[in-house]
């Protein structure tokens, strides 16, 4: 009777310990699914937050460009314009950022109120300035008008990708400006004459652009004699414009960092340079960044 009772114990506790295992699976089960589900509703919920979000971009974007309508101060007007830049570059990093960093979707939804901000200061100064001059503020109610209108239709258009970032990449490129040729002596001192010359200086300025990459970036010359020939040296290379290979006159690299930056470059002279129109081409990045045309006599 003993070794029944223990064989039926042994099969009450077998059974229930089926039964805790089956519980515990099915607790295991419905976690996960619990989990997975709230992972998808974070996931949906994030995708609308962001597109939301990308929404109230593209409308500050546009409110920056019509109120660029009723600026007749240049100051200003580039101020307006390098804030919308920042929007259009902000818009793009919105575009390819992962829905789940939502630690850098708050700091971009912080951006956008830290940006509505600053249009709110600027639109301020704006009236300030029409109420100045009675002829503005008729100006004004004429260009608000368009603007609405101007609003109404961008409103209407695709937001097609491939246009912003087109846009961004323009706004990014560098840009040489006050580009200046001049001829040294071998004593580094200025030559009038052609013939008396050691080497040729090329000057030039990068200007500002904050929305420009940083760091490192490689400058390369192409100097074209009135023949249109390029001067070289043994040791000048290549370098990839427009899909292909072009040879340069001499390159140098400088650490830009997206404040204005003067620029100075030699060729020292050591082959028979015949009087007339010079030209220098200034590249970077992929880019025709600067071009002039000089005289050497």
């Amino acid at each position: 009777m003993d070794e029944e009772e223990k064989a039926v114990n042994r099969k009450t506790w077998l059974i229930m310990g089926i039964i805790l295992l089956v519980l515990v699976i099915g607790a295991g089960v419905y976690y996960v699914w619990f989990q997975r589900q709230q992972m998808q509703e974070m996931s949906e919920m994030f995708a609308l937050e962001k597109e939301s979000l990308s929404d109230e971009y593209e409308e500050l974007s546009l409110q920056y460009e019509g109120y660029k309508f009723s600026v007749g101060n240049d100051s200003l007007l580039t101020l307006l314009n390098t804030e919308q830049i920042k929007i259009q570059r902000l818009q793009e990093e919105l575009r390819t950022v992962k829905i789940t960093n939502a630690r850098r979707i708050n700091e971009l939804k912080k951006e956008l109120e830290t940006l509505r901000k600053i249009m709110y200061h600027y639109v301020a100064q704006i009236d300030s300035l029409n109420a100045e001059n009675q002829q503005l503020k008729d100006e004004n109610r004429q260009v608000t008008q368009k603007y609405r209108h101007a609003t109404s239709q961008a409103a209407r258009l695709s937001k097609e990708k491939e246009q912003l970032s087109e846009r961004v990449e323009m706004a990014s490129r560098l840009d040489a400006v006050n580009i200046q040729a001049s001829l040294l002596t071998s004593k580094d001192k200025a030559a009038k004459k052609l013939n008396k010359a050691a080497k040729l200086v090329l000057s030039f300025i990068i200007s500002k652009n904050i929305t420009a990459p940083t760091g490192e970036q490689t400058i390369y010359v192409r100097l074209l004699k009135p023949d249109d020939d390029i001067l070289v040296k043994p040791n000048s290379g290549y370098f990839r414009f427009e899909n292909k290979e072009i040879m340069y006159s001499m390159k140098r690299t400088i650490e830009y960092d997206g404040e204005e930056q003067g620029v100075v470059m030699y060729w020292d002279i050591e082959e028979y340079l015949s009087p007339g129109n010079y030209r220098a081409d200034i590249f970077a990045a992929g880019n025709l960044i600067g071009r002039k045309t000089f005289m050497l006599e």
